[in-house]
């Protein structure tokens, strides 16, 4: 067993046993359950649109290098800058030369989750430089020196309490009270002088148009166009798989993004970007570079079982339907993308011994399947990762010995019978002698809360035989 997957059982049990935490996730879950019940009623006919959505996004990942060139040939026309990333240090690498070459001494960042998954902060922090979150679930979650607890709502496991804790020591001249509003108040004085203060901004991208060369952004909150439009540098951090092939496919994914993500008929704020400002704008960065990360995308893309992962839009919707990410929280997965796609991807983009664990923090109930708006099969893909992680070797050893004997027993139909007849001995004998049933074997957790069945007196091959004798 791994490190990280011993971590996970250990953060399992505590966030699980953690009444407050668990009582904060589900006031939060169902208010956006709510929402999201409410948004998808503004569609004539939902299953079109996830239908149309996730055509849209396979033709992007089936004509991916074209599409990918279309969009960097136009970006360029505009005086824009494209560079391709083989993987987290190359990106990284682009991104600190370009800071330098410029003097930068502050960045700051829009919510994107690549720059999470190249580890760019920490990167620019070493050269001397001032990186600050812009989005407000992002900015609380730095000022506490943690990561993300979710893709779209990055503090859902915080109280009003802990954040007016937290900025009353953090930012403690910005803070003027302590109602949602002050608070926010309170982040946005704080944030607005590092807006005007910086070199630099930041962001990441919901969608590359490749027929108009522009970058689709979508948020909820200023600080995007801010971040955008200030500073005289911005960077586009993001994954290869963004590419659309039409600006008019955003009419499908644009409302479905939003309806999956918060329950909006649409984000309060949509912006394409396609390069510098022109010399008649008054508002723009007077460079404009794109970051194109592979990092691992390449090897889903050749992999024709896990493809469609890439058809992702990272709406959150499966994080927040799955019952083991409700409990556990996001922060157990110590990854960059927790829940069920994060569980799908975390074990090809890093590597199964890692990570593979996560595939099995699933149920398998599909509960994810039928909310994701691009109509990922993730639990298939899990499957799949669970076979990678038995086939290279990560099974425990009492798991190997386990399904060995099982096998072996299984495979004859005399054995099959004898530990069927065995086992019923043996439970009723301990059941009778007072043994707690959660004490018996590798069902204890499951047993621990549940009552046991009665145990048979004879095997169904007994009661078949005896009803329909050798038939």
């Amino acid at each position: 067993m791994s490190r990280l997957s011993e971590e996970f059982l250990v953060s399992a049990a505590q966030k699980s046993a953690d009444l407050t935490h668990r009582s904060t996730i589900k006031r939060n879950m169902d208010s956006y359950d709510a929402a999201v019940a409410k948004g998808k009623t503004r569609f004539v006919d939902w299953e079109a649109a996830r239908a149309r959505a996730a055509q849209v996004k396979s033709e992007g990942i089936r004509n991916l290098a074209p599409l990918l060139e279309s969009f960097e040939a136009k970006v360029v026309a505009r005086g824009g800058h494209v560079y391709w990333a083989e993987n987290s240090e190359d990106a990284r690498q682009y991104i600190c030369d370009v800071a330098l070459k410029n003097k930068v001494k502050t960045v700051v960042k829009s919510k994107s989750m690549v720059t999470e998954e190249i580890h760019l902060s920490p990167a620019l922090e070493k050269l001397g430089m001032t990186v600050w979150e812009t989005d407000l679930g992002e900015l609380i979650v730095q000022l506490r020196k943690e990561p993300p607890y979710h893709i779209v709502t990055p503090a859902m496991h915080l109280t009003r309490e802990q954040i007016r804790d937290l900025f009353q020591k953090e930012i403690p001249g910005d803070m003027r009270g302590e109602t949602h509003q002050e608070l926010v108040a309170a982040a946005r004085r704080f944030l607005r002088r590092a807006f005007f203060s910086a070199e630099m901004g930041i962001s990441g991208a919901n969608f590359l148009v490749a027929d108009a060369g522009l970058v689709a952004i979508s948020t909820n909150e200023g600080n995007g166009r801010l971040t955008t439009s200030l500073p005289r540098v911005h960077v586009v951090v993001t994954g290869i798989e963004k590419v659309i092939p039409r600006l008019d496919d955003l009419g499908v994914l644009w409302p479905v993004l939003a309806t999956t993500g918060t329950g909006q008929p649409i984000t309060t704020y949509s912006t394409l970007i396609g390069g510098p400002k022109r010399a008649d704008e008054a508002d723009g960065p007077e460079e404009f570079h794109v970051v194109l990360l592979d990092n691992g995308r390449t090897e889903v893309l050749a992999d024709k079982a896990q493809q469609e992962l890439l058809r992702c839009i990272r709406c959150g919707a499966c994080l927040n339907m799955c019952p083991v990410y409700r409990q556990v929280g996001g922060h157990t997965y110590k990854s960059i993308y927790p829940g069920p796609i994060g569980s799908a991807l975390m074990p090809i983009f890093q590597s199964q011994q890692e990570y593979g664990h996560l595939s099995y923090a699933c149920s398998l109930c599909t509960a994810c399947n039928s909310v994701c708006p691009v109509k990922i099969k993730l639990s298939d893909h899990l499957l799949e990762n669970r076979r990678a992680y038995v086939a290279e070797g990560n099974a425990k050893l009492s798991e190997k010995i386990g399904f060995s004997v099982f096998r072996w027993a299984a495979m004859g139909a005399t054995r099959f019978a004898f530990f069927g007849w065995a086992g019923r001995r043996v439970l009723r004998g301990a059941l009778a002698m007072g043994i707690s049933p959660h004490a018996l074997g590798p069902l204890a957790t499951w047993t621990k809360y549940r009552a046991v069945m009665d145990v048979p007196k004879q095997s169904f091959r007994a009661l078949w035989r005896k009803q329909n004798g050798n038939r």
